[in-house]
């Protein structure tokens, strides 16, 4: 099991980025959370299986077909088990 902390640069709100990072994560069986930051990224919390979470952060890489990503910040932490679901933080 593995938690990654991501931020996500490029054309990412506006693009219904939230919603697809959720209905992926939830496809995946991850549990964590993911928000828009007021500088344009967004920020998300993935926690679950290692191979899960690996094909999570490919996934959030791309985006869905209206966005653009430039550049996903990830930082590796300790998992901790807190997170029961998968939502949008606001």
């Amino acid at each position: 099991m593995k938690r990654m902390h991501v931020f996500i640069s490029g054309r990412v709100q506006g693009v219904a980025f939230r919603h697809y990072t959720v209905k992926t994560a939830l496809s995946l069986n991850l549990r964590g959370w993911v928000r828009n930051l007021d500088d344009g990224r967004v920020e998300a919390v993935f926690e679950g299986d290692d191979s899960a979470v690996d094909t999570m952060l490919a996934w959030c890489r791309k985006g869905p077909s209206s966005a653009r990503v430039t550049l996903v910040d990830v930082q590796e932490g300790p998992f901790s088990g807190q997170y029961k679901d998968f939502k949008i933080k606001f």
